[in-house]
């Protein structure tokens, strides 16, 4: 059980790592952040971290440090904020701060919580989605761009007392609920995320500009109808997405022409909806970093792989992600094109 004055620490001071950090020692709190950069360590611990958007603005000074090695001793709570293609690494290095009751919860894109645990064991790891927006506009300066919740939960949907007092402490951030079907609230964000993250990251385009295009809505539906069947062979109840506004088996119910239409209807309002979004993993090629596609839909095709469930549309998104991560394919909206379309199309009817 944790105590009145836990020891935290947020590893990784991107958007994301950064306001919470930010936030818990506004009210607070002590946590020290692990920024990675030691520039960055130096602007959040002096002046401090400059925080705007939708929850207001203000700057907080917070205790950091460039390396996992230089936190100051054991941690009781850990809020590991890096990149997917990070997590793994950060918690081995975390091993030597960590006593036998520390909590390391996972706010990562994607679903990280099942890797984590084969470094840290299953009941340190406490799962988490981060279910609103943010980005970092330069060091120790963050933007929240949408407001949300988080959502926490044990893997194996016990009811702990820790859950509670975890919740407190990310209720300043943004209110906060508990599940005792986390996994099937990160898959939900997964799938949104292996739809609109990568078919952006592949294309180029703005959420608005790509889903006008049909064949991209036909992926969007196939990219979903894929991730579902994996879902049911894993025995997995997946949440409502998109913040519990896309209940996906209602979504894909029906083969007709009205079900189609439906379908078609809902993708276009929300390309309407969010229009200006753009990708995340889009990003991250622009400025010549791997993304996050193997914690997505390279998730999908995992599980897939595992259960003999065939994810050709999943797979197909993975490769082009990949070459365009090598240098051997130019990011284009053609690329829309080069997924099967036979598989697309059969798998949007």
């Amino acid at each position: 059980m944790l105590d009145s004055n836990p020891r935290l620490a947020v590893v990784g001071a991107g958007a994301i790592g950064g306001i919470v950090a930010a936030f818990l020692a506004r009210e607070g709190h002590r946590p020290c952040l692990v920024t990675k950069h030691p520039e960055t360590a130096r602007l959040a611990r002096e002046p401090g971290l400059h925080v705007r958007g939708v929850r207001g603005e203000f700057t907080q000074p917070v205790e950091a440090v460039a390396r996992v090695d230089e936190l100051p001793g054991t941690q009781d709570v850990v809020f590991l904020a890096t990149k997917a293609t990070e997590a793994q690494d950060a918690a081995m290095a975390l091993l030597p701060f960590l006593h036998g009751e520390s909590l390391v919860v996972s706010l990562q894109n994607g679903i990280c919580e099942e890797a984590l645990c084969q470094v840290l064991g299953r009941d340190r790891v406490v799962g988490c989605v981060v279910g609103w927006g943010a980005t970092m506009h330069g060091p120790a300066d963050l933007e929240m761009t949408s407001g949300g919740e988080f959502v926490l939960g044990d893997l194996a949907g016990r009811d702990l007392p820790h859950l509670a007092v975890l919740g407190r402490m990310l209720g300043v951030v943004v209110p906060t609920r508990i599940s005792a079907n986390i996994m099937g609230e990160l898959y939900a964000k997964l799938i949104v995320n292996s739809c609109i993250n990568t078919l952006g990251a592949i294309s180029g385009l703005f959420l608005g500009q790509m889903l006008a295009i049909p064949r991209a809505r036909a992926l969007f539906t196939a990219v979903m109808r894929e991730a579902m069947a994996v879902a049911a062979a894993m025995g997995l109840t997946v949440a409502p997405g998109g913040g519990g506004k896309l209940d996906y088996y209602r979504f894909l119910k029906g083969d007709g022409l009205l079900a189609r239409w439906r379908r078609d209807l809902t993708i276009r309002a929300i390309g309407h909806k969010y229009r200006r979004l753009k990708s995340s993993s889009l990003q991250s090629l622009e400025r010549g970093r791997p993304t996050e596609i193997d914690y997505l839909n390279g998730y999908i095709c995992q599980k897939g792989r595992a259960l003999g469930v065939p994810t050709p549309v999943n797979l197909a998104l993975v490769g082009l992600v990949k070459e365009i991560e090598a240098g051997s394919l130019k990011i284009d909206k053609a690329n829309i094109y080069k997924v099967p379309w036979q598989e697309a199309g059969r798998a949007s009817a």
